[in-house]
């Protein structure tokens, strides 16, 4: 089965740091891509980042450019999302998820076919 497990949220001070993991079996690794969402209160589910998983090539929106660095553990079938200088407008449940395809890096939720149960992340003012 396929399966994505998010995890390594928590609550941190503006300023401060996290490193989600995204584990994931069931599937060729190296075949799909691989994203980042997050969802805040009363908001819709919004693309963070993305890597495809086989060459490395990465997606960032651009609210998280600079801050945020995207990485993958082929070995361990793992991606990586390091969160660096944390804002309270990064708070929000962070999903990981595979696309349906590993022509690009899909933004949109309605183009990943698997999500992980998300982990929540809350940045405190």
């Amino acid at each position: 089965q396929v399966q994505l497990q998010a995890s390594g949220g928590g609550l941190v001070q503006t300023g401060g740091s996290l490193r989600l993991s995204c584990a994931t079996s069931g599937f060729a690794f190296d075949d799909y891509a691989i994203g980042w969402f997050r969802q805040a209160p009363g908001k819709e589910r919004e693309a963070v980042s993305g890597i495809k998983s086989g060459d490395g090539s990465t997606y960032y929106t651009d609210s998280v450019k600079g801050r945020f660095a995207i990485s993958r553990d082929v070995a361990k079938n793992t991606v990586y999302l390091q969160m660096n200088s944390l804002m309270p407008e990064d708070s929000g449940v962070y999903y990981c998820a595979r696309s349906g395809t590993s022509l690009y890096i899909a933004t949109r939720p309605a183009e990943y076919e698997y999500w992980g149960q998300g982990t929540l992340v809350t940045v405190s003012s």
